[in-house]
């Protein structure tokens, strides 16, 4: 009998290798960017919306750089070194301390892309026990994660909308030293 392919949703589905959860973690990833920017244009805040489409392609590059031909670059990792940058030095006073992932509905969906970035580093890392894996791939979702962070701080900073510290009753947090 031969096979359809609308019953198929991708075709490596069956292989075992960490491969496939990768690629299906980065096209979750993927897809709550397209929510992120949604929500990133519906409170108007173009910067972030722009450097969204920017993201966006990169993102799914990520996802092929691992069973193709790497396709992110170091251009493509400066440049996102920078707008993570550009964010910081407008919320450096409000990220000195962990928060609670709230605020506008923009700053929600950039906090889920965080998470999807970091559950996305964490496959990678199991792709890399078992084959091969250029580095700069690591490089860019690190700071794709520590990007959405900073994004979602922004968007609420934008909107007037407090951070809430998080304050862990099980890590003891260290004092900061003042400068003398």
């Amino acid at each position: 009998m031969k096979k359809d392919a609308r019953y198929s949703c991708y075709p490596f589905m069956r292989e075992k290798a960490s491969t496939v959860d990768f690629e299906n973690r980065t096209y979750s990833l993927t897809t709550h960017m397209g929510v992120a920017l949604v929500a990133v244009n519906k409170e108007t805040v173009r910067v972030v919306a722009k450097d969204l489409l920017a993201i966006l392609p990169i993102a799914y590059h990520i996802n092929g750089s691992v069973r193709g031909k790497l396709a992110v670059t170091e251009d493509d990792l400066a440049w996102l070194s920078d707008r993570y940058d550009f964010y910081v030095s407008h919320v450096k006073d409000e990220i000195q301390n962990f928060v609670l992932p709230q605020g506008t509905e923009a700053a929600a969906a950039l906090h889920v892309c965080r998470s999807e970035a970091k559950k996305s580093y964490r496959i990678l890392h199991k792709v890399s026990e078992e084959r091969e894996v250029p580095a700069i791939l690591f490089d860019y979702l690190g700071l794709l994660a520590n990007i959405f962070f900073v994004m979602a701080v922004y968007m609420n900073q934008r909107a007037g909308i407090a951070e809430i510290p998080f304050i862990s009753k099980s890590y003891p947090m260290k004092k900061k030293k003042e400068n003398q």
